[in-house]
């Protein structure tokens, strides 16, 4: 087993609890983590034997595109995506941040971090 990692990607999204966050946008960042089986590749340095992390990238962008209003649902829609496109992955982690959250005080980020494995039925 092996890991992949997409660390630091921003986003530019209308996500938020309140419809002016919805239309007024916001930065948000978001971190991928994923547990498959790197031997085959890192044998034949074959681009089909892994993760390809374009797709995954992919996959973030266009569920970021869609509006939400909660960070833990963002996180669930990535991980149902990821789980679909890459059957073979073992787990999946992501945490979603949302920068400058409107708290009324100092806050850099707001984050959710969800995890799943796959099930063995």
């Amino acid at each position: 087993m092996g890991q992949i990692a997409l660390e630091g990607m921003e986003f530019f999204a209308f996500h938020g609890y309140y419809d002016e966050e919805q239309k007024i946008g916001n930065k948000y960042g978001v971190d991928l983590y994923i547990t498959t089986d790197l031997h085959a590749a890192g044998a034949s340095d074959r681009l089909h034997e892994t993760v390809n992390y374009e797709i995954l990238y992919r996959v973030v962008r266009e569920e970021m595109l869609a509006p939400a209003r909660l960070l833990e649902h963002l996180g669930y829609r990535v991980i149902d995506r990821v789980m679909e496109e890459f059957p073979y992955i073992e787990s999946v982690q992501v945490s979603v941040s949302k920068f400058n959250p409107p708290l009324g005080g100092i806050c850099h980020r707001a984050r959710v971090t969800l995890d799943r494995q796959r099930s063995t039925d």
